[in-house]
């Protein structure tokens, strides 16, 4: 436990943060999940509606520095080869 009046500012911004992270986290993978279940239903302009959503996301949770740009063009890429597919 932090005794020093800074490193219990720093604790108490760590958790903030890390709410925040989960939080974003966790609405982008649930956008991914939504477009790989169209996808797999095989039902194209829902695919491209949810695909349009996680991509947004992903860009966001990216800008905000939670995952690696390069780790977003990866997801971002994989899902748009996914739901191209179907066409």
């Amino acid at each position: 436990m932090a005794h020093h009046k800074q490193a219990k500012k720093r604790n108490r911004q760590r958790i903030k943060r890390t709410e925040r992270n989960r939080l974003i986290m966790g609405s982008m993978r649930t956008c991914i999940k939504q477009v790989r279940t169209t996808v797999e239903a095989g039902d194209q302009a829902a695919a491209a509606e949810a695909l349009k959503n996680a991509l947004s996301r992903i860009d966001s949770a990216a800008q905000k520095g939670i995952i690696h740009a390069k780790a977003a063009s990866r997801m971002k890429s994989r899902l748009a080869r996914s739901v191209n597919k179907l066409s």
